[in-house]
C-alpha cells in the first residue's frame, strides 16, 4: 500500500494570481468554441470533449483543487469560471462541474498518491471524470440505499453493483464512488474509479430532452477491482464533511450563466416587443436582483467552505436551492418574453428552459434540498 496519510487539505485563502484573467480566458473561449457547437450538443448529443480538455490547459479546473499540499483554495473563481461556459450551454458547464468536483474529491483527501498521480492530469484536462455521488448523496441524507457493496481483497476492493447515472465519463476517464462493506457493520469507503477496469462496464441510459451530450450513463460493477492506491477515505465519516459544501457551491457556477443568458434574452427580446412584454409581471432588471444578491451570498460561502457549523451548512443548501428556483424563474420568463421565436426547435428559450429544469433536479435537487432544510428546523 503506497497511499501516504495524514495530509492536511488545501487551506483557504484569497483569489489566484490573475483570477480575473482566467475567467476573461474562459469567456473568450466558450464565445469563440462552445457557442458554435450549441445546437449539436443539444439536438445530436455531441460531447465537447476538445473544449473539455482544452478548459483544462487554460486553468479553469485549477482555482479551487490545488494538488499540492497546504496550497490556498478558491472556489469562487471556479464558480466564476464555470459560470463563463454556463453563459452558452449548461450541458457543458454541468460537465466542468463534474470535473471540478472530482478535483474536489482528491485535493481535500489525505491520499498523496493521488495527489500526484490522477490528481494533476484533472487539473489540465489530461484526465477527465465525473462524481458518481447521486446516490451517496441522498443515501447520507435518508432518500436511497446505497448501491455499491465491496468486501477487502489483498490491496484495495472489491465492489460490486450498479449506479443508474454518472456524467462525464467515457472509456479513460474517472469518477468518484462510495461503496458499504457489509462485513464491517456496513462502513462506507469513498474511491476513485476507472472506467477502463475491466471489470467495470458502461452502460448507455435512455435519450434525455436536454444535457444529452454530458455521456451519461450506467456503471455496473461486477467483482471491479478497486485498489488502496485509489481510496479517498476510509471511512468516510469525517471526510464527507470536508467536501460537500464545495461539492454544492461550485453548483451555482451552472445556474450563474444560465441566469445571465436568460436576462440578456429577455432584453433581447424587448427591443421588439416591449410594448407588450411590458405587460409581463417579471423583468429583467427583477432578475438582475435576485442574480445579484445570490452572487453576493454564495462568494462570502465560498470564501470558508470547510466552515464545520450547522448554521453555515443551511446556508449552503438555502443558497443551492435558491439557484435551482432562480434557474427555472428566469429560463421560464425568457421562454414568456421571446413568445413563438422562442419556441422553435432551435431556439435558445427552450433550450434554456429544459436546461434550466436540470439545475433543479440534479443532487441536490430541489426536493432533497426541502427535506435536508426540514431537518433542520425538526433537529
Amino acid at each position: 500500500m503506497n497511499v501516504q496519510l495524514g495530509v492536511q487539505p488545501a487551506q483557504v485563502s484569497g483569489p489566484i494570481p490573475d483570477a480575473a484573467g482566467l475567467v476573461e480566458t474562459v469567456r473568450q473561449m466558450a464565445q469563440k468554441d462552445l457557442a458554435p457547437l450549441v445546437h449539436d450538443i443539444d439536438l445530436k448529443g455531441h460531447y465537447p470533449e476538445d473544449f473539455m480538455r482544452a478548459l483544462g490547459q487554460a486553468g479553469a479546473y485549477s482555482a479551487h483543487a490545488p494538488m499540492v499540499d497546504g496550497g490556498g483554495i478558491d472556489i469562487g473563481t471556479s464558480v466564476r469560471a464555470m459560470s463563463e461556459v454556463s453563459e452558452h450551454c449548461l450541458s457543458t458547464a454541468f460537465c466542468v462541474w463534474c470535473q471540478d468536483a472530482l478535483a474536489w474529491y482528491i485535493a481535500n483527501s489525505d491520499n498523496s498518491t493521488l495527489k500526484t498521480t490522477i490528481g494533476p492530469k484533472l487539473l489540465t484536462g489530461e484526465a477527465l471524470g465525473g462524481t458518481g455521488l447521486s446516490n451517496p448523496m441522498k443515501t447520507l441524507f435518508g432518500i436511497e440505499r446505497l448501491k455499491l457493496k465491496a468486501e477487502r481483497v489483498p490491496g484495495g476492493f472489491s465492489v460490486t453493483g450498479m449506479l443508474p447515472w454518472v456524467s462525464n465519463l467515457g472509456e479513460d476517464h474517472y469518477f468518484g464512488i462510495v461503496f458499504s462493506l457489509p462485513g464491517e457493520d456496513g462502513k462506507m469507503v469513498m474511491a476513485v474509479a476507472d472506467c477502463s477496469n475491466e471489470n467495470t462496464k458502461i452502460v448507455a441510459n435512455d435519450e434525455f430532452v436536454a444535457l444529452d451530450g454530458t455521456r451519461t450513463f450506467a456503471i455496473q460493477f461486477r467483482q471491479a477491482f478497486i485498489p488502496d492506491e485509489h481510496v479517498l477515505a476510509d471511512p468516510i465519516s469525517d471526510y464527507i464533511p470536508r467536501i460537500r459544501a464545495g461539492f454544492i457551491l461550485l453548483q451555482a457556477g451552472m445556474a450563474f450563466g444560465l441566469i445571465r443568458n436568460c436576462i440578456e434574452l429577455m432584453e433581447q427580446a424587448g427591443a421588439n416587443l416591449s410594448h407588450v412584454n411590458c405587460h409581463l409581471p417579471d423583468q429583467p432588471d427583477d432578475f438582475r436582483e435576485t442574480l445579484a444578491k445570490m452572487e453576493d451570498e454564495v462568494y462570502s460561502l465560498c470564501a470558508t467552505p470547510y466552515d464545520p457549523s450547522p448554521e453555515f451548512f443551511k446556508r449552503v443548501i438555502e443558497a443551492r436551492l435558491a439557484a435551482g428556483d432562480a434557474s427555472v424563474a428566469a429560463a421560464h420568463n425568457a421562454m414568456l418574453h421571446c413568445g413563438a421565436r422562442g419556441y422553435v426547435k432551435r431556439g435558445a428559450a427552450q433550450r434554456r428552459l429544459r436546461e434550466a429544469y436540470f439545475v433543479a433536479i440534479v443532487t441536490p435537487a430541489t426536493k432533497q434540498l426541502r427535506k435536508m432544510l426540514a431537518d433542520f428546523e425538526a433537529a
